[in-house]
């Protein structure tokens, strides 16, 4: 089935892993953090134990890296049944502190995809996390002029999309979202009846990943890059 994308005039951005490099400094930081409890467990054990702390945390501390900071906090304290030292806790939070140091690398041709798209559509940030980080990161990487609005969202489900939709008086069938997961940026906007267009990162969290059987019948276009989204509109 040939999409049609003629009635665009908005166009959506994740940001993390869509614009610049994120997910990779995750797997980095949980590599340093099981070495530091590797008298304890097996980088594997905690490697899954991590993220089932994440995934109990999210409801309480929605996404980012200070939420991950603390389910590391907490993994360690439970991992070592209370005995984790000071010194750990505070090379935990040191992990975390220089996660949210890091530069702000953008994906090739992230950039010149926004000029030459900002030509002709509206564009907005449509991302997740933690405010003040996601603003920081906004403002480091020198993007802020190509957007028009920027809205860092509690989650990406079809109702908070419905909600930012309605709140910027767009309508769905003239908006498209674009992102590079399948869970956050493509399904809920095609299940409210926008586009979206997936551009997949080489890394995956893996709270973000879909099976099959979830994106059969769903129409939606996957490119490699921001840049081959401008072949797709064009």
């Amino acid at each position: 089935m040939e999409i049609e994308y003629s009635k665009i005039k908005v166009i959506g951005f994740d940001a993390d892993d869509t614009l610049w490099v994120n997910e990779t400094y995750f797997r980095d930081a949980e590599q340093e953090f099981a070495k530091y409890l590797s008298h304890y467990e097996t980088p594997n054990k905690i490697d899954q134990e991590l993220y089932k702390m994440e995934i109990k945390n999210l409801p309480l501390y929605g996404y980012g890296i200070k939420g991950f900071m603390l389910s590391m906090v907490e993994m360690a304290i439970e991992l070592s049944n209370n005995n984790v030292s000071n010194h750990t806790i505070s090379k935990i939070l040191e992990i975390g502190k220089n996660m949210l140091n890091k530069p702000v690398e953008l994906l090739d041709g992230v950039e010149d995809a926004l000029i030459e798209l900002s030509k002709k559509y509206r564009l907005i940030v449509a991302t997740k996390g933690d405010l003040l980080d996601q603003e920081r990161k906004l403002e480091k990487s020198g993007l802020l002029k190509y957007f028009h609005h920027i809205e860092v969202l509690s989650d990406k489900k079809e109702d908070n999309y419905k909600r930012l939709l309605q709140h910027l008086d767009i309508k769905p069938d003239s908006f498209l979202m674009i992102g590079n997961s399948l869970k956050s940026d493509v399904l809920p906007l095609i299940n409210i009846g926008a586009q979206a267009i997936h551009v997949p990162f080489h890394t995956t969290w893996a709270y973000e990943q879909v099976e099959y059987k979830q994106t059969e019948n769903k129409h939606y276009k996957t490119v490699e890059s921001l840049k081959k989204v401008i072949e797709v509109l064009s």
